[in-house]
């Protein structure tokens, strides 16, 4: 398993241990280029999260495409190895203040 992979699966574990609806779009050119890798919705929110590893770096679509996400009021995240444990209290703190 690769080590983004290895943050996709705990991402998934986390989003799937507080019940939010999640997938996972296929990348094949069939879709949308530079979409987030796991896209979901929680509390009436929508969530997309693009996960990197080691020294991995937003490519300038993938930043685009996040902005569109945030000024449509979508949580948009960039979660790796050293932020991926705090991902929970991310999410949780967003949709719970949500007025």
């Amino acid at each position: 398993m690769t080590p983004e992979a290895k943050v996709k699966r705990k991402v998934r574990l986390i989003l799937d241990a507080l019940g939010i609806y999640n997938f996972m779009p296929p990348a094949n050119g069939y879709g949308r280029a530079g979409i987030p890798d796991i896209v979901g919705c929680y509390n009436g929110r929508f969530i997309a999260i693009e996960c990197k590893a080691g020294k991995g770096t937003l490519t300038e679509l993938q930043k685009r495409e996040l902005e569109r996400i945030k000024d449509a009021c979508g949580l948009a995240y960039v979660i790796n190895e050293s932020n991926v444990d705090q991902l929970k209290e991310l999410i949780t703190n967003e949709t719970d203040s949500r007025g």
